[in-house]
């Protein structure tokens, strides 16, 4: 098969694999479900009130195009680097490499968003201790499991993936019983006494890139898909667990919104424990704020893991410094990846400490829509790449269309908007590095 120019490493085709398309979708959720959808989803509830759910319905249906367009091209062309490959065979080695580093920042972002928010949490048990001393001890304990190597990180987030549908289970059961009398609450709440839309259209439109960043993880099923007995089941896999997860999001939204209202949330802490404060299940916020927490660190360890091992596979196709693909022989640990990710940590760290009020918003908008930004390009590149028909065009167009009303959403509420500023400045800068390195390459080679 032939590889494009200047993407060497991630054009390796690979036809080995024993997974069944079920395993795939139970690691895309244990992966997806995170403090976005835990946390960040409250941020969505103060724009635009119980129709958040909408916000999630059409995060759902733009993020379920996305995936169902790269499943596409990795049923017909299986390459090991996913989307990064597939972006590089479409328009050349400039958007292999900008590919990969906007994944590479949007995932550095996702750390320190998941990190900010666990401690956030956690002030739920001790007030007075600073939000920075929190961001350290996580950080630390994340690079502790990395460092535990591949095997050992795997059995964690399988215990991490128990713990968080166990814990969204568990919320759903006890909300339900309190909806319908079974559990007393103290709340004189009414369910949906406020208008759907809180803030109207303005709202809903806001909200959307926070839905979206929930649904956050498709990219990882992308480049596990090649572990697929039949590479042709990833559109199965990936459809099966984002209107799985669409559906639990959903009914756990509604819920929560249905026992409190919109003003009742607080952004420091997960609408779910909120919406069962005021009833006599007194262990509940406490065990929900634990398992939330667990939930946000095994995000925070899957991203590590995945900036460290990402920043290899670009150092291999020469898109970034070879220092970085060299591996330390204690459990094959790529050392130099791993301190760069580790700056990350720090910066999230540091951040916390000058913007303790506003850093989580900040955070996982920018992380949000640098997102969003890789998405786009995976859709534009199986336009290219793939012979679509008239129906997969409107198809692709309609996600396009969802995706920047996700990104400009952002534009139009003042409190996040610095995301915005902060994403498109580092997308537009990860774009011109990228062109230019692949110019100078091209340059070196015809004087060669």
């Amino acid at each position: 098969m032939k590889k494009h120019p200047g993407n060497k490493g991630q054009g390796k085709t690979s036809n080995s694999g024993n997974m069944k398309w079920w395993q795939l979708s139970l690691i895309g959720i244990g992966c997806t479900i995170g403090t976005g959808y835990f946390l960040g989803s409250v941020i969505g509830i103060h724009l635009t009130g119980s129709s958040i759910v909408i916000s999630f319905a059409l995060a759902a249906a733009g993020t379920l195009i996305v995936f169902l367009s790269l499943a596409k091209m990795t049923a017909s062309d299986p390459q090991e680097g996913s989307f990064c490959y597939y972006a590089g065979k479409a328009f050349g080695g400039w958007a292999a490499l900008s590919c990969g580093w906007s994944y590479w920042c949007s995932n550095i972002l996702i750390m320190g968003s998941q990190l900010t928010a666990i401690s956030l949490l956690s002030k739920f048990w001790f007030e007075n201790i600073p939000l920075w001393v929190f961001s350290a001890i996580y950080a630390a304990l994340a690079i502790i499991v990395v460092l535990a190597g591949a095997k050992g990180f795997n059995k964690m987030e399988n215990i991490f993936a128990v713990v968080k549908t166990a814990a969204i289970t568990m919320f759903i059961i006890l909300a339900l019983l309190v909806l319908f009398g079974g559990i007393s609450t103290e709340s004189t709440y009414k369910p949906f006494q406020e208008s759907f839309l809180h803030d109207g259209f303005k709202g809903l439109w806001a909200s959307l890139i926070y839905a979206f960043y929930a649904f956050g993880g498709i990219e990882v099923i992308g480049l596990m898909a090649m572990q697929l007995k039949k590479k042709e089941e990833a559109a199965k896999a990936g459809t099966v667990m984002l209107i799985g997860l669409a559906i639990v999001y959903i009914i756990s939204l509604l819920l929560a919104c249905s026992l409190v209202g919109t003003h009742g949330f607080h952004t420091n802490e997960s609408p779910f424990v909120t919406a069962l404060e005021k009833t006599p299940l007194g262990f509940f916020p406490h065990v929900f704020n634990a398992a939330v927490i667990i939930a946000g660190f095994s995000t925070l360890c899957a991203a590590l893991f995945a900036v460290t091992n990402l920043l290899v596979t670009l150092a291999k196709d020469k898109d970034a410094p070879q220092l970085f693909a060299k591996k330390l022989k204690y459990k094959d640990l790529p050392l130099a990846s791993m301190l760069l990710a580790a700056v990350g940590l720090l910066a999230s760290i540091i951040t916390a400490l000058l913007l303790p009020g506003k850093i989580y918003e900040y955070i996982t908008t920018a992380a949000g829509l640098l997102l969003l930004y890789n998405w786009l390009f995976i859709l534009a590149s199986a336009w290219k790449n793939e012979d679509y028909k008239i129906g997969n065009k409107v198809v692709s167009v309609i996600g396009a269309v969802l995706l920047l009303a996700g990104i400009s959403g952002t534009a139009v509420e003042a409190e996040v908007r610095p995301g915005l500023y902060a994403s498109g400045g580092a997308i537009v800068l990860i774009l011109l590095i990228g062109i230019w390195v692949k110019r100078k390459k091209s340059q070196n080679t015809e004087h060669a």
